[in-house]
């Protein structure tokens, strides 16, 4: 069964990014971990309580088949995070699925592993993708290689199918 590890911020992710490639995923026989910089109750901004599976800190990208990053406020947390760039990084290394949704995708950039790749972000924040060599299109959902982006809340669906079409 292929892994796929959600990486939640611990406040203000954003629900229907989250729950949606959840639901999808499982249905589509994935098996889906719930990533956090803490094991507490994580809080969408629309309310949802979510108790993730495990720690960012404990994951380990050659058992995962994908890694995505899921939007909101929060998500500013792993904008500069050292290890959420690292894990990016490896994902790339090992050419396995690597994605980002709303905002999420500036993570990816600071990554620097977003230069010279189609991706699409939240508005806020093409202009760092931009500067980090992203060539940002603005589109719903982008798919370059093995990185996959989204660029927000109404794209949840339509990333999410584009996420298991790339991992089937």
């Amino acid at each position: 069964m292929k892994k796929v590890a959600l990486v939640i911020a611990e406040k203000q992710f954003r629900d229907e990014e989250y729950a949606v490639p959840r639901d999808m995923l499982q249905a589509a026989g994935f098996h889906v971990l719930t990533v956090s910089t803490s094991k507490n109750t994580a809080i969408g901004k629309l309310g949802l309580k979510v108790t993730p599976d495990t720690l960012i800190t404990e994951l380990e990208p050659a058992e995962l088949d994908a890694l995505i990053f899921i939007g909101g406020g929060g998500s500013e947390q792993y904008f500069t995070d050292p290890l959420a760039h690292h894990l990016a990084k490896t994902m790339v290394k090992l050419e396995k699925v690597l994605g980002a949704i709303c905002i999420a995708p500036v993570i990816l950039a600071n990554a620097q592993v977003l230069k010279g790749k189609n991706a699409t972000v939240f508005p806020d924040g093409a202009e760092v993708l931009q500067q980090q060599g992203a060539n940002y299109t603005g589109t719903e959902v982008e798919v370059d290689g093995k990185i996959i982006t989204g660029n927000g809340p109404e794209a949840a669906e339509a990333f999410s199918k584009a996420l298991i079409k790339l991992l089937s």
